[in-house]
């Protein structure tokens, strides 16, 4: 009679502590990277009243007669399903898509460490990445020049960040040539002595085109390239400025064809020249290049560059670096120019050449988060600079890791050791920036467990009021 008692009484008790799991659950389900908890029952001693009979003698065999002593809790299990997706537009709130771990810390030397699954970070006062309550959040950092290192440590973005200028080391022509353009001269109608018509050569600036981009020296200054593409000509002798003859020469023709063809200009020739390297603004000293000469141009009759696709300038003197900066911090003081791009057809004038890198120096104005979780900073000179990555831990049992509070896990001898890497690469997830991971708490499968565990609750319950009234009437016989 005792036995369905105190069987009960574990009942009640399995039962009370499965509705402590539930109520837990269900009050954080909002709470954000939550993890919900579930609970096993499993029964425990058996006593054993008769063990079991083998068949002999003709008999078949018997088996065991046991009364069971209760029930108890057989575990309670962190289901580590990933939660749904929250969106915040907040650069600091971070979510992770698949597998693995925030890793953060609350010392000096990083060496405690938690995880967690809740990316609602923000930031201190010192630039520190941190969780709600303070925790640095820990990532690989990054050198002056953006590049990942493999030292682990906590993700700053300094507001005073700034970003030093970069040199000019190439710049390439895109566009067209219009095949329609006039040539640089001419032809004139005039008289000679005797007052026939005549023809000369007169500069014609509609068959000039000029071009021109900005670049950057190692301090950031900039200066302006002015590039001037003409067909081509023979014959053309400059002045000592460097300068078009307002005249091709002092000969007269006696027709327009007779002078147009004086000039020899071949179908797709071209020329250019650097024209001038000036710098930005009233300041500054205009630097030399080392040729100014007309370089060479041609197209084929499909309108391909076939010849000059590339052409390097070399800076003369310069008081700052251009180009290619060497081991030992020395400037080359060229600048790569690319003509491949160029086309010659029967449309518009459009070449215009771009640099391809250089820039001033510029300080810090935001960041984002890339989904392979690398922190970019964002700059005033319009530069991009990564200033660390975030790592994840994954373990071989995620279910193992104990529950700290404050959204925080810590690894357990079950757990296995935690497996620190990139996000997005080895069976890592990826960084989300602008979302939050919700809890994995399912409002109906918890009332529907509510539900039974409080009959469970109820008919443990009955048990002890149906044996007491059993001992009732015992005690009642002695009447």
């Amino acid at each position: 009679m005792m036995r369905s008692m105190y069987s009960a009484v574990s009942g009640l008790r399995a039962h009370q502590t499965k509705m402590d799991v539930i109520g837990n659950n269900i009050a954080n389900i909002n709470t954000v990277g939550y993890k919900k908890s579930q609970v096993a029952f499993q029964d425990l001693l058996n006593q054993l009243v008769r063990g079991a009979g083998a068949p002999q003698d003709g008999k078949g065999g018997t088996n065991p007669q046991q009364v069971g002593l209760g029930v108890g809790i057989g575990s309670i299990n962190t289901i580590q399903t990933q939660g749904n997706t929250q969106a915040t537009d907040s650069p600091t709130d971070v979510m992770i898509d698949g597998e693995g771990f925030f890793v953060v810390t609350d010392d000096t030397n990083f060496e405690n460490r938690y995880y967690t699954r809740a990316g609602n970070f923000t930031f201190d006062r010192a630039g520190n990445l941190v969780t709600a309550d303070g925790y640095k959040v820990l990532g690989y950092g990054a050198d002056e020049d953006g590049n990942i290192t493999s030292e682990i440590r906590p993700i700053v973005v300094n507001r005073s960040e700034t970003v030093a200028p970069t040199t000019t080391r190439n710049v390439q022509f895109d566009g067209n040539l219009d095949s329609r353009m006039d040539l640089p001269y001419e032809a004139v109608e005039t008289q000679d002595a005797s007052g026939n018509k005549k023809y000369k050569l007169v500069l014609n600036n509609d068959g000039i085109y000029k071009t021109d981009t900005i670049i950057r020296d190692s301090l950031g200054n900039g200066y302006k390239v002015e590039f001037e593409i003409s067909k081509k000509i023979d014959g053309l002798t400059l002045d000592a400025d460097g300068n078009w003859p307002e005249e091709y020469n002092t000969t007269l023709y006696d027709t327009k064809e007779d002078a147009l063809a004086a000039l020899n200009n071949l179908s797709g020739q071209w020329q250019y020249r650097v024209l001038s390297i000036k710098p930005e603004g009233s300041d500054g000293k205009a630097i030399t290049p080392a040729d100014t000469g007309f370089q060479d141009l041609a197209f084929s009759s499909e309108g391909k560059l076939t010849t000059g696709s590339s052409l390097k300038i070399e800076i003369l003197n310069p008081e700052t670096g251009f180009g290619e900066k060497d081991g030992s911090g020395n400037y080359n003081n060229i600048i790569n120019v690319d003509f491949s791009q160029l086309h010659q057809y029967a449309d518009d004038t459009s070449a215009k050449p771009k640099i391809l890198e250089g820039n001033t120096a510029g300080v810090i104005e935001g960041f984002s988060i890339s989904p392979n979780g690398e922190v970019v900073g964002q700059f005033s000179n319009g530069e991009k600079k990564i200033l660390g990555q975030l790592i994840l831990a994954k373990f071989d049992n995620s279910m193992g890791l104990q529950k700290l509070g404050g959204n925080l896990f810590t690894d357990t001898r079950n757990s296995g050791e935690p497996q620190v890497g990139k996000p997005g690469a080895s069976g890592y997830g990826s960084t989300k920036s602008g979302s939050l991971e919700m809890s994995n708490v399912d409002i109906s499968m918890e009332f529907t467990e509510m539900i039974t565990t409080e009959r469970g609750f109820q008919a443990n319950s009955r048990i002890i009021t149906t044996s007491d009234e059993m001992l009732q009437e015992l005690v009642n016989m002695k009447r």
